[in-house]
């Protein structure tokens, strides 16, 4: 690749490559079996090249096929074992890099945007990126200031790029969706479009990345690497030295994904909490283990490096509300109060009539690692919720296509399975519930109201006591029930 392909009939001859690519080997597995091998050898190496087509064209074109590529490569986990290990490989590629920019286009975006002075800013820059995402890369530098730096470059015509890809992807969606059953694929893309503008405002990413800075400037979970400068189409913050997620995924110990995951978990629900943004981009390539000092532990002095600030959601009051009242009326099994909710919230429709004991069976399996104090993701359970959803002879499918999702709650439901997805990936142990009680509104009992009921309670018993007759024991407790009649105060004692 010489250059990021601008052209929207280059883009779209590519991208229209790839159903006639999957219809072919189609055609090329069924001769094969026709010549007597066996059909699950053929089907293992047509998904093989399958993959391999898909994700080479997404990875070149960058911009919204690769925007999506990454995105789907979250519920590689869904998959039947046997699918899923074809495409393993080329989708691990799409989370942690891609064919990068040519130096001259590098060295041209950087004099165009810093000046034609531009290396005297820096004290050293490395020309091969270190990194390739899907409107940008990143380069490895030196701040004239002394600072280890990760300058991130948009590459030239991105936005029409982001915006070409993904409206000739929707048109091909119903082709792509086989390859991760179980996921809808148009929505996503839908969703993926409207978030454009804001992954090309560097700006607005700057603002997002520096708020979270100094919110968790103190933490000893997470850290953010501060903003060093930001310029039209030029991003510079600090670099963040750790173990890329893609990496704990591949090998990592399992005290490493138990730790990865219980952080990923603890910033997915506080940073929302804390900074009003939700971090709506959770692919294990935007994070980073950092075991600093004590790589061999104890794991408590791990920390999670978060990446990658461009698509957040804002929600000003945190995670609306309802989220954790249905998720604590779930597991009081409230079958009326989930559905009453639900509906208020536009979950199902007023034209849809729903047995709330139907709607709890439904959402209990799903919300499972709620249920307990500390819960194992991995891939066989969310392959068993996949299939659980993907079976039309289901009437579990049946519920759920008759259930809505409201437009505030779109982002918000890809974030979180996006997590589960890559949690299932590092297979690790999580508190989730400690996460929800800590920073979801709603879903622990609000202390007020526990005590104004406790307070209603404590009133009530002693109007009872000011009927039955109140006496102090003899270390000086309120004894309820003692008439004032000397044989039943015997009889009590």
């Amino acid at each position: 690749m010489t250059d990021l392909p601008r052209k929207a009939i280059t883009r779209t001859a590519k991208l229209a490559a790839l159903p006639l690519g999957f219809a072919g080997r189609a055609t090329w597995g069924l001769g094969k079996r026709i010549g007597g091998r066996p059909a699950e050898i053929v089907a293992r190496e047509v998904q093989q090249r399958t993959a391999e087509q898909m994700f080479k064209v997404l990875g070149e074109l960058k911009g919204g096929a690769m925007k999506l590529g990454q995105a789907m490569s979250v519920f590689e986990s869904a998959l039947p074992e046997e699918i899923a290990k074809p495409y393993r490989a080329a989708l691990t590629k799409l989370q942690e890099a891609a064919p990068p920019m040519p130096t001259r286009t590098v060295h041209a975006a950087l004099e165009e945007r810093l000046g034609p002075d531009w290396p005297e800013l820096f004290q050293e820059f490395e020309d091969k990126p270190a990194a390739a995402a899907s409107i940008g890369q990143v380069h490895r530098a030196v701040w004239h200031d002394g600072r280890e730096v990760a300058v991130k470059i948009q590459y030239p015509g991105a936005g029409e790029a982001l915006l070409s890809d993904l409206s000739q992807l929707s048109r091909f969606a119903r082709v792509l969706g086989p390859l991760v059953p179980g996921l809808d694929i148009k929505p996503l893309i839908a969703e993926l479009r409207e978030r454009v503008a804001e992954e090309l405002d560097y700006a607005l990413e700057a603002a997002s990345q520096q708020a979270h800075v100094e919110e968790y400037a103190q933490d000893t979970e997470i850290m953010v690497p501060e903003v060093v400068h930001q310029s039209d189409q030029i991003l510079i913050t600090e670099w963040l030295e750790g173990i890329p997620l893609s990496e704990v995924i591949a090998d990592g110990t399992q005290e490493q994904r138990d730790r990865a995951g219980q952080l990923l978990a603890h910033f997915l629900f506080s940073g929302v909490s804390r900074t009003g943004l939700l971090h709506a981009d959770p692919h294990p390539g935007n994070f980073r283990l950092l075991t600093g000092d004590s790589p061999d532990g104890p794991p408590e002095r791990w920390k999670l490096g978060v990446l990658d600030f461009g698509s957040v959601n804002r929600l000003p009051g945190g995670l609306p509300e309802p989220i954790g009242i249905a998720l604590r009326l779930a597991l009081e099994s409230d079958a009326t109060g989930v559905y009453e909710l639900m509906r208020g919230e536009g979950f199902v429709k007023p034209t849809i009539e729903i047995d709330p004991d139907d709607l709890l069976d439904f959402l209990l399996p799903m919300i499972e690692p709620a249920q307990v104090d500390a819960f194992v993701f991995d891939r066989q359970w969310l392959r068993s919720q996949a299939a659980r959803m993907a079976d039309r002879h289901s009437p579990v499918y049946e519920l759920g296509n008759q259930l809505n999702l409201p437009p505030s709650y779109l982002l918000i439901h890809r974030v979180t399975l996006s997590t589960i997805g890559v949690l299932c990936q590092l297979g690790a142990t999580v508190r989730m519930r400690e996460e929800l009680e800590a920073w979801v509104p709603g879903f622990a009992a609000d202390p007020e109201s526990e005590d104004r009921a406790e307070e209603a309670n404590t009133e009530e018993g002693a109007e009872e006591g000011a009927d039955e007759g109140v006496e102090e024991g003899p270390d000086g407790r309120v004894e309820k029930g003692v008439k004032e009649e000397p044989e039943a105060a015997e009889t009590s004692a």
